[in-house]
């Protein structure tokens, strides 16, 4: 463990009613220093993979806020483990407020970090409102129908049937007000899960912290079929970083071209898959160095 991952003060905020937990990596230096605020992606926790992307900020001269989504990790909220699209985007908003009032940082230098499901969730964010400075979104999941073919081609037919029903009946339990019925997030092809492709678990077991838990609502699905990216991107007037996995399993890259491209984006492609940008993969510093360059720029 670095020294900068034993030094982060763990903070809270309200969001929704809800205490959600965050931690805040203090660069060296004076006033006015810039804050990335950071969320995971499905059923992230900010103690799995995250902290090493926030040493390489807070070593480059930038305050780091990673936070928790209501019901997930250490923050409060019930359902647990349940993806909502627009409660996480409201949660990435009180994030950054509390980002804001941390000592020494200028709060009109917010940048926004998102992975994967919150790739998109930091663009819808960084498009309404006039308190970000700049956007990374790394690997971003910004079109629901391009996924789904594209994850789809992946599964037998039958294993795609079951998850739908599932999700229908998560759903309808939830509406009337009973458990909403869950499935392991990540598992091995051939087993029940939310993503089961060719090392997917062992990926995101290999990022795992603590507070990480292997369950998501069956509904998760449908709240993804939510996913509105594009015409957010259009909308952005400050500087976005766009980080693509040319051979992304799940996120296809050509999609993530799109909103790159709606979005006037900067673009960089990594040769790899999905989680090859990770730590503990071969294009992490890479991807760390890109983005560190991107905000020196942007900034």
């Amino acid at each position: 463990m670095s020294d900068l991952e034993m030094t982060y003060r763990e903070l809270s905020f309200m969001s929704g009613g809800t205490t959600c937990s965050a931690r805040h990596f203090a660069a060296d230096g004076g006033d006015g220093r810039p804050v990335v605020v950071m969320g995971h992606g499905i059923g992230g926790t900010m103690d799995s993979g995250l902290a090493p992307f926030a040493e390489r900020f807070a070593a480059a001269g930038l305050d780091v806020l990673t936070f928790d989504y209501r019901g997930f990790g250490h923050s409060g909220g019930e359902p647990r483990q349940t993806v909502s699209i627009d409660a996480q985007v409201d949660d990435y908003r009180a994030a950054i407020a509390l980002a804001k009032t941390l000592p020494q940082i200028d709060p009109g230098q917010v940048v926004l970090w998102g992975a994967s499901l919150s790739g998109g969730h930091v663009i819808r964010v960084g498009a309404g409102g006039d308190d970000v400075a700049a956007v990374i979104s790394l690997t971003p999941m910004a079109d629901p129908v391009a996924t789904a073919v594209s994850v789809g081609k992946q599964y037998r037919p039958a294993v795609l049937a079951r998850s739908a029903a599932s999700g229908v009946l998560s759903r309808a339990a939830g509406a009337l007000g009973r458990d909403t019925l869950m499935m392991p997030l990540v598992a091995r092809p051939g087993q029940p899960g939310a993503l089961t492709l060719e090392g997917a678990y062992e990926n995101y077991l290999a990022l795992a912290g603590p507070s990480w838990r292997n369950e998501i609502d069956s509904a998760v699905g449908m709240e993804l079929a939510k996913i509105r990216v594009r015409r957010h991107a259009k909308q952005l007037r400050i500087p976005l970083l766009v980080q693509i996995a040319d051979f992304d399993s799940y996120v296809p890259a050509d999609a993530a071209q799109k909103i790159a491209v709606a979005g006037r984006a900067q673009v960089h492609h990594y040769p790899c898959d999905h989680f090859d940008v990770w730590p503990g993969h071969a294009w992490f510093e890479r991807a760390a160095d890109d983005q560190i360059a991107f905000l020196q720029r942007a900034l």
